[in-house]
């Protein structure tokens, strides 16, 4: 089904852009119809561009809320430079509360504010916050290679080589600063000849494995398959699958895991059939203000979603739909957590402990 396609180190795909004093981001809604950027000259259209799917994925849309953080700090400076405050922290409220279950998007929101905290009043921040915005894009970037690194060598130690994986969503260069997490280790695992190809959850209903995964692996020549979502029980029983790798929106302290609907199901299916599960998410990621995933909170988006299919109409009109946009995998069903300072496994409220408190567990 697959052919074996020397593989790349590196990703040709990138989703966000600063340049010309502005915020580019590659308009991933239209993919792979449309290679087409946005422009964002300030904070409320990088709220638009959150909400509206445009840029997704945790971690990028955590870069893409620092950019925007940068715009708002220009734009009420011009306006008042001694009041620029006021305003500035209305922008925040409205940029946290654009996508609630990603955590990498107050997070990014926050390490800028204490960079604000720094600026003597009168002075413009738009240089301090910038420095701190391509600080975040840039260790994102390098955080994916690192969890590249890590994750192929668990595969390595773990499998034998020429396998096959399944991943769920998009994970990859377009959902992150670059090269991707959950990709990022399929890619390193690829170069060194671990994983031979590549199964694609199309992941409704926004089609991410279809659009998105199956296009950013195609681009570094990466073998994959589409398959349906219902598909990966009946793919997993033949034996093909050595490994279900999928990336993360939150991680609690104890090691629950919210990703892209589908996720929890998958990881049930994965354990019935001896799949190893694998997470892969920077330490940005991880929320230690929340013990376990019951209290995170779960995005829902309009029912028309799951009704409609690209604008087309599939369900009878007036048809009621549930959309959840994430589900959570409890810890119990997941083999290994990839981070940028190493691999954890259970007990995972002890290794993430260890993780976030610095310690260099690879």
């Amino acid at each position: 089904m697959m052919s074996h396609v020397s593989g790349v180190a590196e990703s040709n795909v990138i989703a966000i852009e600063w340049k010309n004093d502005q915020l580019y981001l590659l308009d991933q809604r239209v993919l792979p119809q449309d290679v087409t950027w946005i422009s964002h000259a300030t904070v409320g259209e990088v709220v638009g561009s959150i909400k509206n799917m445009v840029v997704r994925g945790a971690p990028a849309i955590g870069i893409a809320a620092a950019y925007g953080v940068v715009l708002s700090a220009r734009a009420r400076y011009q306006a008042d430079p001694m009041e620029w405050r006021k305003g500035f922290e209305e922008d925040m409220d409205t940029l946290a509360n654009s996508r609630p279950t990603a955590v990498n998007l107050c997070w990014a929101i926050d390490r800028l504010s204490d960079v604000c905290a720094l600026v003597e009043d009168g002075e413009n921040p738009e240089s301090a916050l910038l420095a701190a915005a391509i600080e975040i894009h840039q260790s994102d970037l390098a955080a994916n290679h690192a969890m590249g690194q890590i994750g192929a060598e668990v595969i390595k130690g773990e499998s034998e080589a020429g396998i096959c994986v399944m991943t769920h969503c998009n994970a990859g260069a377009l959902a992150t600063g670059g090269y991707g997490t959950a990709l990022g280790v399929i890619r390193s695992a690829h170069a060194l000849g671990m994983i031979k190809g590549v199964y694609a959850d199309e992941t409704r209903p926004w089609l991410q494995g279809a659009r998105l995964t199956c296009w950013e692996l195609q681009q570094d020549n990466v073998p994959v398959a589409l398959n349906i979502d219902g598909a990966a029980a009946q793919l997993m029983a033949t034996g093909q699958i050595g490994w279900v790798i999928v990336g993360a929106d939150r991680i609690t302290a104890n090691g629950d895991v919210a990703n892209k609907i589908g996720t929890y199901g998958l990881a049930v299916l994965a354990q019935y059939h001896g799949v190893k599960v694998m997470v892969v998410a920077p330490t940005t990621t991880i929320d230690m203000a929340l013990f376990d995933g019951e209290d995170i909170p779960i995005e829902e988006r309009d029912a028309s979603e799951v009704t409609e299919l690209m604008g087309a109409q599939i369900a009878p009109q007036g048809t009621d739909a549930i959309n959840p946009v994430f589900d959570v995998t409890p810890a119990n069903l997941i083999d290994v957590i990839v981070t940028e300072r190493g691999a954890v496994r259970a007990p995972f409220e002890v290794g993430i402990a260890a993780i976030m408190s610095k310690q260099n567990l690879h």
